[in-house]
């Protein structure tokens, strides 16, 4: 996120408004909520988990056990079953 001066976008009456307000302060403006990304989806954390997730659930229906599953991918077995059960109910 990158600060862009107020007098470059904004009217005169709108920035004499803000100052009486808070002058010479830095202020966020948060985003409309009809443009707000989800958790994950700008840097493509969601999307890594997703593809993670469905490459566990299918090893899973190759036959690779919960435990084995969880040294592979470095998680719990509790971990592991959750996403095999998010995974199944997806794909009924």
């Amino acid at each position: 996120m990158g600060y862009i001066s107020a007098q470059n976008v904004l009217p005169e009456q709108v920035i004499e408004l803000i100052q009486q307000y808070i002058d010479g302060e830095y202020l966020y403006v948060p985003r409309k909520d009809e443009n707000q990304k989800s958790w994950g989806e700008k840097n493509g954390t969601k999307a890594y988990f997703r593809k993670r997730n469905e490459e566990i659930f299918k090893k899973y229906t190759l036959g690779l056990t919960i435990i084995e599953l969880a040294e592979m991918y470095h998680l719990s077995d509790k971990s592991i079953r959750r996403i095999i059960n998010n995974e199944k109910s997806i794909n009924l």
